[in-house]
């Protein structure tokens, strides 16, 4: 009998498991219907930019960031120095860590799995995230619906690699990606009243970029928009607070 009671937990934790897994998988299908075409243009700027095709995958595994890995295709062609290779991977990753204030990392519980979650936390992971509800949320759905997500990202890489190699010419127009997956993720914020300041910052930024430094207008918004995240937090944050203490 005592074993009976010690073994149950066990085999009832392990069937959990087999079924959040598969959640896991389902729950990324939303957004690997966007991640796959996306990897599929990195795949195609790649040939196109006569780099080796090993590239792709390397940079899907490396950075595993989609809007960076466009930007760096395109530095890596050009021969861009290390350093500012360097300060546009911070600039644009910045963004990461106001998704860990949020993200559910407590939910993994291994160190190796935890530190595979914190690699593969983007932005389309993170949406995904947020929009299940807190009682439905475990670390194996986490990590089942990040890894499908890097499934795409690497396989629609590969994907493009192979056209890019077969495909006659040039395919026009791929530079649009990034500006694409961009535009979504405004317009993903824009349905969110919640988002919506966050919108509004990013407009300010790259209006003021475009009017005083319009030859490096991206990275002088990018630093701006950080610094104006950074004040919403600290303003958001005290005012938290204050509700708290007069509540």
């Amino acid at each position: 009998m005592q074993q009976d009671v010690l073994t149950f937990p066990a085999a009832s934790a392990s069937a959990t498991r087999r079924t959040r897994i598969p959640q896991g998988a389902r729950d990324s299908l939303s957004a690997g219907l966007g991640i796959f075409p996306l990897g599929i243009a990195l795949g195609l700027m790649v040939m196109q930019a006569g780099l080796p095709w090993w590239l792709a995958p390397a940079l899907s595994l490396a950075a595993f960031a989609g809007s960076l890995e466009l930007l760096l295709v395109g530095m890596v062609a050009t021969s861009t120095p290390l350093a500012a290779v360097a300060l546009t991977v911070l600039v644009v990753n910045f963004r990461h860590v106001f998704y860990a204030f949020s993200f559910p990392l407590h939910l993994v519980e291994h160190p190796v799995a935890k530190a595979y979650a914190v690699y593969a936390m983007i932005d389309e992971a993170y949406a995904v995230s947020a929009s299940l509800p807190e009682r439905e949320r475990s670390g194996p759905r986490l990590l089942a619906m990040q890894i499908a997500c890097e499934a795409y990202w690497v396989g629609g890489g590969l994907v493009g690699v192979a056209l890019g190699a077969v495909l006659p010419g040039p395919v026009k127009g791929l530079e649009f990606a990034l500006c694409a997956l961009f535009t979504v993720l405004t317009l993903d914020a824009f349905r969110s009243r919640k988002e919506l300041p966050s919108v509004l910052l990013a407009g300010v930024s790259v209006t003021v970029a475009l009017t005083l430094t319009p030859g490096t207008a991206m990275f002088t918004a990018l630093l701006l928009f950080v610094a104006l995240l950074l004040a919403r937090h600290a303003v958001t944050a005290r005012r938290t607070g204050r509700e708290a203490s007069h509540a």
